[in-house]
């Protein structure tokens, strides 16, 4: 039997259910819905995850549909699903909480006594992370944005979490980031392998839902959960990301879309006037690939623009 927050599971069987976060102002219980599926054999226990930012769609149906496929028969442990994990920021269809207007991915650990989105990642860390062996992150680059598909690895923690990272299959493996306060961090902060995965953004595509299926599933093969060989590449790019923001409010044009190479200099975007006056330009700051792109076409100043990856070298597994 496999049990997570209130939920309980019998070998070859599903389950799904909410692990209660609090109660919103109009008397609805919120919290994290979770589907598990628990296999007949003995196996690890792997959690996915996405909707960490509400407007982040691909990955949420992406695991929703991991879950529906996977056959609890032929399945050696068990996969732990969390289709939307924040769900004020998904009816707000926004990055961030409606209700507190926080960012979820920049405040694990949490506060159980905190706000909303504060006691959101408590629970996660106190009623999820003990009872999963590994964790996979789906992102997007959300409304604001489109990245190029790519997969983080915690600097930091490479031999914990590689083995699953390059499982995802993308070229890129970004070794960051310098920021804090994702999920992955007390996953691997209490021993076991997280990473997170980005692809796409800007709408909701089939093709990069189709992506982290792939990318799902392929890491199940990699952890021993499911029949077949983990497909890896010959060879991975790590690089390293660097935010670009405005310092001028306008109208943002972009000259690279994400994947692209860049040699050093090259121009990447601008920011212009209502009279087409260029009031800015974003340039490459040395050779290396750009890895997120605006796709929101008003800027104000301070907002992230571009984000572009230093290559850091060669990855053979």
């Amino acid at each position: 039997m496999y049990s997570i927050g209130p939920l309980t599971c019998a070998p070859g069987e599903r389950a799904e259910g909410l692990i209660p976060v609090g109660t919103s102002t109009y008397g609805v219980e919120l919290g994290i819905p979770l589907i598990v599926v628990n296999g007949t054999q003995p196996g690890p226990v792997l959690c996915v995850d996405a909707g960490v930012h509400g407007d982040e769609y691909d990955g949420q149906e992406a695991v929703r549909r991991v879950v529906a496929e996977t056959d609890p028969a032929s399945l050696r442990g068990t996969l732990v699903g969390i289709p939307c994990m924040n769900t004020p920021a998904f009816e707000a269809a926004a990055r961030s909480s409606g209700l507190d207007h926080l960012n979820l991915n920049r405040i694990f650990p949490g506060d159980p006594e905190g706000s909303y989105s504060l006691r959101l990642a408590a629970t996660f860390v106190e009623q999820v992370v003990p009872v999963i062996d590994a964790l996979v992150d789906l992102h997007t680059g959300g409304t604001f944005g489109e990245i190029a598909p790519l997969t983080i690895v915690q600097a930091g923690y490479e031999d914990l979490a590689s083995g699953i990272g390059l499982a995802a299959g993308h070229e890129l493996i970004w070794k960051g980031g310098k920021w804090g306060g994702t999920v992955r961090h007390p996953t691997l902060a209490a021993g076991k392998p997280a990473v997170t995965i980005e692809v796409g953004g800007a709408t909701y595509r089939e093709e990069n839902v189709e992506l982290h299926v792939v990318a799902v599933r392929n890491i199940m093969r990699q952890l021993g959960m499911v029949d077949g060989e983990p497909g890896l590449r010959d060879s991975y790019t790590a690089v390293t990301g660097t935010f670009a923001r405005s310092a001028s409010g306008g109208f943002f044009v972009a000259y690279a879309e994400p994947g692209e190479t860049c040699k050093g200099g090259d121009p990447i975007a601008k920011v212009v006037d209502h009279y087409g006056h260029t009031l800015e330009e974003i340039s490459a700051p040395q050779d290396g690939i750009v890895l997120w792109v605006r796709r929101m076409r008003t800027v104000h100043p301070g907002d992230e623009v571009v984000i572009f990856g230093a290559v850091e070298g060669e990855i053979r597994p």
